[in-house]
């Protein structure tokens, strides 16, 4: 099955350039945004060392230890996905998918416990923050940019499962297939990087206390 080839391109390889192109600027894009959220954690760790030490601490590094391998599980079965797509073994894939979703809710899920921990303690961004255990500026700035970039970051993983969602809809009517997968590999590119993006949030909030 060959992909349609769309008025504006005059061949199919041009139309799968300008595709590829347009997902690797996208994804630039994205790393800007947590590259700025990074280099304002950097600042504000900087200035109250001790109180974003003290947050790290307080925060459940168990959870966050294990969303982290979820992650990791996520994005060898997105590729394997990917990698039986192109061996034309579509009920595979279609497992792949499956289990990836179920590792990307898992990780939500997770989140989810965790945020309503924080909850319960009176630990919210802002002026809501309430928590008596870790007082001080410093400390409401750490779990304000900790529900900054955890809150982002679950976003654009609620976005990646809807992509998956709808690539495997795509796989199980045998629309993308072996001849023609770009939306599958697209898909698990952006996959990648939200992965990815937690593999750095892990230390920043979890190990560098």
């Amino acid at each position: 099955m060959n992909r349609r080839v769309e008025i504006q391109f005059e061949s199919a390889a041009r139309q799968e350039h300008a595709v590829q192109l347009g997902m690797w600027i996208f994804l630039g894009s994205e790393l800007l945004l947590f590259a700025g959220l990074f280099g304002l954690y950097t600042v504000y760790r900087t200035e109250y060392g001790l109180e974003f030490d003290a947050g790290i601490h307080h925060n459940q590094l168990l959870l966050g230890s294990t969303n982290t391998v979820v992650l990791i599980v996520s994005s060898f079965t997105v590729a394997w996905a990917l990698y039986n797509v192109r061996k034309d073994k579509r009920d595979t894939a279609l497992a792949m998918l499956g289990i990836t979703m179920l590792l990307g809710l898992a990780f939500l899920v997770i989140k989810g416990v965790e945020y309503a921990h924080h909850f319960s303690e009176g630990v919210f961004p802002g002026k809501a923050y309430t928590n008596l255990e870790l007082p001080g500026h410093g400390a409401r700035m750490f779990f304000t940019l900790y529900y900054l970039m955890t809150g982002l970051h679950a976003l654009h993983m609620i976005g990646g499962l809807a992509v998956m969602g709808w690539v495997t809809h795509r796989v199980w009517t045998r629309r993308t297939n072996r001849e023609s997968h770009t939306e599958l590999h697209l898909g698990a590119l952006y996959w990648h990087l939200v992965d990815s993006i937690w593999i750095f949030l892990w230390p920043l909030f979890y190990l560098t206390g």
